[in-house]
């Protein structure tokens, strides 16, 4: 009877975190914008650069004594047309106010050099700033959070390179951003600085080293940068060693209610 009892017992606390697990699971199969996850773009043109370079006057204190941030962002269609390689490179940073943000805007910077006009991030699913973007499932965040999904600017000076499969050079789709502009917030999300992407005259991304800084350099990669496509439309799925751990937890949980049962 007690064998009977504690069998009864252990089945019933197994079921229990076996419902947890599922519940996790199915909270992480979500869509997040009004129009769903953001679509892996495989028909980028190839050869075609966009570059952005910030102005020497900073927008949020033109009087700073020490100039504007130094930097650009470049980006191409990777070899194989699935999303676009990424080239960042800022130094002279403000000394206080980080980590640093960066994003794509939906606007260009008008004639003013206003920042504020570039409006919001490029999101055309319209999945909105909050919650905050989730690197690891970094379809579903806005096409336009790039430290989102690629890491914020915390060294001075800032230098990376990274692939990003939901952003595009190919016009007419929403995640197109040639003619878009780039934005630098304070970690409070003040905009420091801005700067238009226009088309380059060359077919290859800058160099993004040199003597000084390339011991700082990265280069990014993971679910957020492959050029291999991970997900498609609809909702986020399990990819990589979540995915294992989620269902070695799984496995051995059934096989222990097995187990107890026979």
């Amino acid at each position: 009877n007690q064998f009977t009892t504690f069998n009864m017992v252990a089945i019933k606390l197994i079921s229990v975190s076996l419902a947890a697990l599922l519940s996790c699971v199915g909270a992480l199969n979500i869509t997040t914008g009004a129009l769903g996850n953001a679509t892996i773009v495989s028909n980028n043109p190839p050869g075609v650069v966009y570059v952005a370079t910030l102005p020497t006057t900073e927008f949020n204190n033109p009087n700073d004594p020490r100039g504007n941030i130094k930097g650009s962002v470049a980006a191409t269609a990777n070899p194989n047309g699935i999303g676009v390689s990424i080239s960042v490179s800022f130094s002279n940073l403000p000394t206080s106010g980080g980590p640093f943000l960066y994003h794509i805007h939906d606007a260009p910077v008008p004639a003013d050099g206003n920042c504020t006009s570039t409006l919001g991030h490029l999101d055309p699913f319209i999945r909105g700033e909050t919650p905050a973007c989730d690197a690891t499932l970094p379809q579903t965040c806005q096409v336009g959070d790039l430290s989102g999904k690629h890491g914020k600017i915390e060294q001075e000076p800032f230098l990376a390179t990274y692939s990003d499969d939901f952003a595009t050079t190919s016009q007419g789709l929403g995640s197109f951003f040639g003619n878009r502009s780039f934005v630098i917030h304070f970690a409070n999300k003040t905009r420091i600085t801005c700067a238009n992407f226009a088309l380059s005259s060359t077919t290859t991304l800058p160099s993004n080293s040199n003597s000084s800084c390339a011991a700082n350099s990265t280069t990014t990669s993971g679910a957020g940068s492959s050029t291999t496509p991970t997900t498609g439309t609809g909702a986020a799925q399990f990819t990589g060693a979540g995915a294992k751990t989620v269902a070695s937890m799984t496995s051995l949980l059934g096989v222990a209610a097995l187990a107890l049962l026979l």
